[in-house]
């Protein structure tokens, strides 16, 4: 067994208490009310990558619940959720109901398939999860089924939340969509920003770190990770930036994490 993996396994978390492990860009595994769940998981091993996914595909195990937040190989790992599908026969899958019919080809049955939209919900076990649409770079809601393509998530068990954010932009009435799902506990928030090379080779673009402080900063959560900055080289971002500025802007209001990747950190309910 791959041994990251073996260690998220054997880690306890009693109730109340969550759990989790940066893995690299928006990718997050995070224990929760008796819950694996795995976010946002770019498992498979590509040359543009500028290291190796830290649990291959085909070792990830025991998971309950897979969430991708769009439909980009690094958000919704097609290869991965094919295997996952056989690997982790008794799992949910929770993503953007806009791309139920792509999920649908992995292999992933019917009942096991949770395609959610803006301002929706789902419960499995103990976990709830609750969507908002994300802009990245643009909303873009299907003119016909009003569907969104990119979400953003706020997940609950335990009294803990953690808002994954997807790849987004900020855009209007966004915090206030956030903040009705009730306090937030952990963020994980993309940094990476955009600009015109990017944009013009389909490289569609996040919040900068200085977008992202502010939503931090207004959103406040007890802590915050910055993601979508390490996984490829033309499309870095600054982690010492997002937290220099945070503590510059919002001095003492939210603790800024910077785990190394794969490194454990624990959030409870309401802890500061």
């Amino acid at each position: 067994m791959n041994a990251l993996m073996k260690t998220i396994l054997d880690t306890p978390c009693p109730s109340g208490m969550a759990v989790g492990w940066w893995l690299g860009q928006m990718g997050l595994m995070v224990k929760l009310e008796g819950m694996l769940l795995c976010v946002d998981y770019f498992a498979t091993d590509t040359p543009s990558r500028r290291f190796p996914p830290p649990i291959p595909a085909g070792e990830v195990e025991g998971v309950d619940v897979f969430l991708g937040t769009h439909d980009h190989s690094d958000h919704i790992d097609h290869p991965a959720w094919r295997i996952w599908a056989k690997t982790c026969p008794d799992a949910r899958f929770i993503f953007p109901a806009a791309h139920m019919r792509r999920v649908l080809d992995d292999g992933i049955r019917p009942d096991h398939c949770i395609g959610l939209n803006d301002m929706e919900c789902c419960r499995t076990g103990g976990i709830t999860v609750r969507a908002t649409a994300a802009a990245h770079e643009f909303l873009s809601p299907d003119p016909e089924t009003g569907r969104y393509p990119c979400l953003q998530y706020v997940i609950e068990g335990g009294g803990v939340r953690i808002y994954h954010a997807g790849d987004t932009l900020r855009y209007d009435g966004m915090l206030a969509k956030i903040r009705s799902f009730g306090p937030v506990d952990a963020a994980l928030v993309p940094i990476n920003g955009r600009d015109a090379k990017r944009y013009k080779r389909n490289c569609i673009g996040n919040m900068t770190f200085q977008e992202a402080v502010d939503l931090t900063g207004e959103l406040r959560p007890r802590c915050v990770i910055p993601g979508h900055w390490d996984m490829f080289k033309d499309n870095p971002g600054d982690p010492d930036a997002f937290a220099d500025y945070l503590d510059a802007k919002y001095p003492g209001q939210v603790r800024c994490l910077r785990p190394a990747r794969c490194e454990p950190f624990r959030i409870g309910a309401g802890s500061d």
